[in-house]
């Protein structure tokens, strides 16, 4: 990961401009570099992955132009190869250094037909404006907000513009914005014609384009590391990794030191493939510590987010403090591509794709946050293989008959594409799903709602819940999670759309809890 901070017109307060962008020096704490450029300002805090000499640190120039870059752009070489014939000279390993170049021969054309993820400020010198683009996805942070001059700004994280702009807001994913205005440039979740693939193709399909990539993003100059939590999605990333990888690959889990769920189905798919596997055990005690600390990094009040933000930034912080990993694969995207438990209640094919490509442009705001803060913060870049565009947009054009679940079993495709030829344990391959807060143990999630219980009286949660109007709390939990968000990040809930929960539309999905455990259907996905 690194961190950008762009200001698109005069910085008024250098001062202040300086304390944001050093609040996300985690991000990037191997060199820090401000550019003057275009009236306005680009910065950059680097955590070295592709092209590890100083040469590949950021601003990147090209004549008047300019580019800050929090990214990863797949297949660059073959970019460089071909912009090198056009007479472009390259001067690192690093790949965002092609993206100059390219807009040069591209323009905003380019971004359609990146194979990436990334977050960018760009300073055209021969138009003398400002670009700034996020992936598809948004697996790369990007906020916006305005000064009080009306100059916008453009940030890694919410925390770089606190106190900078008063209204702080997520850039839209597949976006870019140009001349005062945000245009779409990808939607991923318009499937221009549904697929009617049979079975044996899809699974074949799925198989292919998941393998491939894994693969892309096993390339790294830094050392490469798997969360592994013992579900189908990471075993899978981590299985196919472990067949490309010459040496074995080192799987990190964690779990609640009592009643951990996942911690012996992660140790049964690290025997079986063969990796390097670390346990990691937390506290009631370290959770409760750490609940402010993270809400905090994470920028969110949504309770499901935070409950599986607890156990992946206490193991991701065991790698940074034990380790010199600085890529880790992880398993996120996968629910929203082929289902959560409460999709089984799903009325219809329809209905069910309507609900996947919902929670697909939703994202950025929910898991794939969770995944970028928890890993970044800690100084870790992640990739998410789930979240490879051509991978994404197959499944999403795929008959929505073929993603419900109508065998008993949820996302069976997944699971059919990869039966043969030995990839994971059938224990784990057909493992029912259980949700990485409930897994990591279910302690946890209770000691939390108890903690939540013990903070309010029902007086002080009544009064506490009128106290907001967009996305109002709902239990003492969630009251307890948007106090302290509103603490570190004051009337910037909007930020978050709202409370990430099963759609209440859906009979048997009325409940008042995001977790799976209060479903009918979750049956064994907590054994």
């Amino acid at each position: 990961m690194c961190s950008i901070l762009g200001c698109c017109g005069p910085v008024r307060d250098w001062a202040a401009f300086q304390t944001g962008f050093d609040r996300t020096l985690s991000r990037g704490p191997d060199e820090s570099r401000m550019l003057e450029v275009g009236g306005g300002a680009l910065a950059f805090h680097r955590l070295a992955i592709m092209g590890l000499t100083e040469s590949g640190m950021q601003p990147f120039r090209l004549g008047r132009d300019a580019l800050v870059c929090n990214g990863e752009i797949y297949g660059f070489e073959k970019l460089r190869e071909e912009l090198e014939a056009k007479g472009y000279a390259f001067h690192s390993g690093s790949d965002c250094e092609v993206l100059l170049p390219l807009y040069r021969e591209q323009g905003t054309a380019m971004f359609r037909q990146l194979d990436a993820e990334f977050a960018l400020i760009l300073y055209d010198g021969e138009r003398d404006e400002f670009i700034a683009a996020r992936d598809p996805i948004g697996i790369r942070p990007l906020y916006y907000g305005y000064d009080p001059a009306g100059t916008i700004l453009f940030a890694s994280e919410p925390k770089n513009l606190l106190g900078l702009c008063e209204k702080i807001l997520p850039f839209p994913p597949g976006c870019y914005y140009q001349g005062g205005k945000f245009h779409t440039y990808r939607d991923v979740t318009q499937v221009e014609q549904v697929r009617r693939d049979g079975v044996d193709t899809a699974c074949r399909q799925i198989r292919e384009k998941l393998t491939a990539g894994v693969e892309k993003r096993l390339v790294s100059d830094a050392q490469v590391g798997f969360l592994l939590s013992g579900g189908l999605d990471s075993s899978l990333v981590c299985a196919i990794a472990a067949r490309k990888s010459q040496t074995p690959i080192r799987t990190f889990a964690i779990g609640m030191e009592k009643d951990a769920i996942d911690l012996k189905y992660a140790r049964q798919a690290a025997e079986f493939i063969g990796s390097d596997h670390t346990e990691v055990y937390m506290t009631r005690e370290q959770v409760l510590r750490s609940l402010e600390e993270v809400i905090a990094l994470l920028g969110t009040f949504d309770i499901t987010t935070i409950r599986a933000s607890l156990g992946m930034y206490l193991v991701c912080r065991y790698i940074h403090q034990h380790t010199d990993i600085r890529v880790l694969l992880t398993g996120e995207i996968s629910d929203e591509l082929f289902g959560y438990k409460y999709t089984d209640f799903a009325p219809s094919p329809e209905a069910f794709q309507r609900e996947s490509e919902k929670r697909v442009r939703e994202l950025h705001m929910y898991d794939v946050l969770r995944a970028d803060r928890c890993i970044s913060v800690n100084s870790l870049e992640a990739r998410v293989p789930f979240g490879d565009l051509d991978f994404v947009e197959y499944v999403l054009s795929l008959d929505p008959s073929l993603k419900r679940n109508t065998t008993g079993k949820g996302k069976y495709l997944l699971r059919r594409a990869f039966s043969q030829g030995d990839y994971l344990p059938e224990e784990i391959l057909w493992r029912e799903k259980a949700a990485f807060s409930d897994a990591v143990g279910h302690s946890m999630v209770d000691d939390l709602k108890e903690y939540a219980e013990t903070r309010y009286t029902q007086e002080e949660f009544l009064s506490g819940c009128e106290k907001y109007q967009h996305a109002r709390p709902f239990t003492k939990e969630s009251l307890l999670y948007r106090d302290i968000f509103e603490k570190y990040y004051p009337g910037q809930g909007e930020m978050i759309a709202g409370f990430w929960m099963p759609n209440r539309d859906w009979a048997g999905c009325d409940v008042n809890d995001p977790s799976a455990r209060v479903l009918a259907n979750y049956g064994d996905s907590g054994k």
